[in-house]
């Protein structure tokens, strides 16, 4: 018996757009309506036809080619049958003027309808059949049709040309996966032993993706959890149990350290490909981002030329990080964004921000339209995820920048003028309904605030649409907001609540979500499985939940694989750091720091809950520790300048340096600072986020659904910024440090019931005791 050949699939539409596409990007405005309102003007066209009509069938053409069969399939819009001669429908929504639109101003189109109409007439054996394109206004609803009659011969001529253009393409891909995953079968673990934890993590995410679950783990630092986790979701993709890999990510470094992960394990011959997705504004080649072939010469001509650079690039290249995407981009004078993104189509891994999969506004829709992927996202830094979901999945807009384009607009164009006129009146409106109180919530959008909006919108549309190549980043910025807030009005639910926010001159209106657990959930069938890890993923259950678990998705807890010996962990609860105290504990956080310091030169970081709190602290301890270096982090340092502020940490330091942090700010996560580089840690407070109204809002909201307001808002996120700045320390095997907590605070249960176990035991401290404990460390030796 014939063994089934492999199957290469490619839907009909994005085989033409692939083959065919030409000419050049052009970000001009041309109106999101196409994609907003596609769905509905489909389902109104296709009612109204009348005859023998049959709408959305499905079609598929396999193809047997040398090892494989090509499998192109689609669905047809709408096919009508009169006297037995069938007609073969594909309706396109569209923003500008149908009047305007000739015969043959799309060929993509043609080529559409036209493979369509080959497969339903292969199938049904017919020797002609009619094509024809439906153009609908999406303003006017007005309709404009092209027929055309083709014989069998002439639809099969197409086709076979069409498939002889794109074989070269199906056959990499198919030639490429096996080689691959006969690579990966051969595939072992790149270093001789596991470490304490690390197998049991690699085998508890290889059962997740095979059994296409959920895995929420907390992984502490030094078990190497990135090599972990890609290890075994490597070994399923062998086994065909997963065909991609997202690695995601909210930092540059944390991608980083992935593709040093890849490069050591491609060491083993392993074919695999891999990309870094760069964010347009980094990897863009201009000063200023402008995607219109009159401002940028690689916007012009970029479709006719993108083809041979992603062959060139997917030929020579398996490891397509930054520079090397930049340099096949400068090669064949392409956009390196875009670029970037046809190539993850034929990678084997992509690793990006979170956004590239659970931002509704910008995820990628190439991969994610219809959930049909058997995806893995492996999540790393996953405790970040919770605020960064509920920004994403939250939109604001406020009054003032509807005042600055109404006074833009006042005698260049009066429907904007008018239209931005009526959404700041209705803000205004608002804003004084909130009465004399800052803040009012509501679980109920205001309807009228989305009616003067949606008119807003139509009519920016309308004068983008004349303005093509519009430049006010502040206009557009507002227009894309306000088309944010209504797209997310529509997923406005029991998760949301309505907020209007009177601030010091102006309104603010945000549709925020309180709650991101359904909106993940949901986002998260983009994939199959998902793996979720962080040193401080505690507690465990309170993270499955918010991030879109559900109670029979795995956890687990791995211990750290590093000897306690190595570490001096200390709590001191004798000083209170609550805001109403701070005065008070600025000297003698000033002796804890002075003790801690001078008991061994090296380097140190002290972390405090604000900058004005840091500020003075830093102010007495100066005072009393004149000779001593110290550095101080600035709320507004530029990625140069914290490079230069870590190169201050250099190994076998002369003498000692102490730097002042920010707890949860850039320095007290995903800095690497092993070995000598730094030996102690001083985090005072328990790095509670400073009250605001929104975190007043969460904590209500979970006190209602959950019982447990105050954990969720407070006590949880505060931790984590103290678990990650402990975490600093101790970064390797041979790594010895001391970690210090200063806050009257520890002595509580709630607390301590969240301690990981790596930081047992501990000793409790004072003033006069520290140094005791601080010597017998140091002069232990291992």
């Amino acid at each position: 018996m014939d063994s089934i050949k492999p199957i290469v699939r490619i839907s009909v539409r994005n085989l033409v757009e692939f083959i065919l596409r030409s000419g050049d990007i052009d970000s001009g405005f041309c109106g999101p309506k196409r994609a907003v309102e596609g769905t509905r003007i489909h389902r109104t066209i296709q009612k109204n036809r009348k005859g023998n009509y049959n709408s959305e069938i499905t079609v598929k053409q396999s193809i047997d080619l040398d090892g494989f069969t090509l499998v192109i399939e689609g669905r047809i819009d709408g096919v009508l049958e009169t006297d037995g001669q069938f007609c073969i429908e594909e309706i396109k929504s569209v923003a500008d003027p149908v009047y305007s639109i000739e015969e043959n101003q799309y060929p993509v189109h043609w080529a559409q309808v036209t493979c369509y109409a080959y497969i339903f007439a292969a199938k049904e054996k017919l020797s002609s059949v009619d094509l024809r394109l439906i153009y609908c206004e999406v303003e006017t609803e007005k309709i404009k049709e092209f027929t055309r009659h083709c014989s069998f011969a002439e639809l099969e001529t197409f086709f076979d040309d069409l498939i002889k253009k794109y074989e070269p393409w199906a056959r990499f891909s198919f030639n490429w996966i096996s080689e691959r995953n006969v690579s990966l079968k051969s595939l072992v673990f790149p270093f001789q032993d596991y470490r304490a934890g690390q197998r049991e993590l690699a085998v508890s995410v290889y059962k997740s993706i095979k059994n296409k679950s959920k895995l929420f783990a907390k992984a502490p630092t030094g078990i190497g959890k990135t090599i972990s986790t890609l290890f075994p979701a490597l070994k399923a993709m062998g086994e065909e149990h997963t065909s991609r890999i997202f690695y995601l990510t909210a930092r540059t470094t944390n991608r980083s350290v992935a593709e040093e992960a890849l490069s050591l394990l491609k060491k083993q011959n392993l074919n695999l490909k891999y990309i870094t997705l760069t964010a347009k504004e980094k990897i863009c080649f201009k000063e200023k981002c402008s995607c219109t072939p009159q401002d940028c010469q690689y916007a012009h001509g970029h479709y006719t030329r993108i083809n041979n650079a992603i062959w060139d690039a997917i030929q020579n290249n398996d490891e397509l990080k930054r520079t090397v995407v930049e340099e096949f981009a400068l090669k064949h004078q392409v956009c390196p964004f875009e670029l970037s993104l046809d190539l993850s189509l034929w990678c084997d891994c992509i690793i990006g921000d979170y956004n590239y999969v659970f931002d509704p506004q910008v995820y990628l829709k190439r991969f994610f339209c219809d959930n049909s992927g058997d995806f893995t996202f492996l999540i790393d830094e996953a405790h970040n995820l919770i605020d960064r979901s509920r920004e994403m999945f939250s939109a604001q807009i406020q009054r003032s920048a509807f005042k600055q384009m109404r006074s833009f607009f006042k005698t260049s164009h009066a429907g904007v003028y008018k239209q931005s006129g009526r959404v700041s009146n209705r803000l205004n409106a608002l804003g004084k309904m909130v009465g004399e109180k800052t803040l009012s919530t509501s679980t109920e959008i205001d309807s009228k605030l989305c009616l003067v909006l949606k008119a807003f919108i139509e009519e920016c549309e309308q004068f983008l649409k004349i303005n093509r190549v519009f430049d006010n980043d502040d206009i557009l910025k507002l227009y894309f907001d306000a088309l944010a807030f209504i797209r997310t009005s529509e997923l406005f639910d029991s998760h949301y609540l309505f907020l209007v926010q009177r601030l010091e001159k102006d309104i603010m209106v945000k549709l925020f979500c309180v709650d991101p657990s359904f909106m993940m959930s949901e986002t998260l069938k983009r994939g199959k499985s998902s793996i979720f890890f962080s040193a401080t993923l505690t507690p465990l259950p309170y993270y499955r939940e918010i991030l879109g678990g559900s109670p029979d998705d795995a956890l687990v807890s791995l211990p750290s694989p590093f000897d306690t010996k190595n570490r001096c962990f200390l709590v001191a609860t004798d000083v209170s750091t609550k805001y109403q105290n701070r005065e008070k504990s600025y000297s003698i956080l000033a002796d804890y720091l002075g003790h801690v310091v001078n008991s061994k030169t090296g380097n140190y970081l002290a972390y405090f809950s604000s900058y004005k709190y840091m500020l003075n602290v830093y102010d007495i301890f100066n005072e009393k520790n004149p000779d001593l270096k110290t550095i101080v982090q600035t709320s507004t340092m530029s990625e140069p300048q914290r490079d230069r502020f870590l190169q201050n940490f250099q190994s076998e330091p002369e003498e000692t340096l102490l730097g002042f942090c920010v707890l949860g700010g850039v320095f007290s996560e995903g800095i690497d600072l092993k070995s000598d580089r730094l030996i102690g840690t001083i985090i005072v407070g328990v790095g509670l986020p400073q009250i605001c109204l929104e975190r007043d809002i969460i904590r209500d909201y979970f006190q209602q659904t959950k019982s447990c307001g105050y954990e969720y808002a407070y006590l949880y996120p505060g931790m984590n910024k103290v678990m990650q700045a402990a975490g600093r320390v101790i970064r390797s095997e041979q790594d010895r440090g001391v970690i210090l907590l200063i806050d009257e605070r520890y002595n509580n249960q709630q607390y301590r019931n969240l301690f990981p176990v790596e930081w047992f035991p501990h000793n409790r401290v004072f003033i006069h005791t520290l140094g005791d404990y601080l010597k017998r460390f140091w002069i232990r030796k291992y």
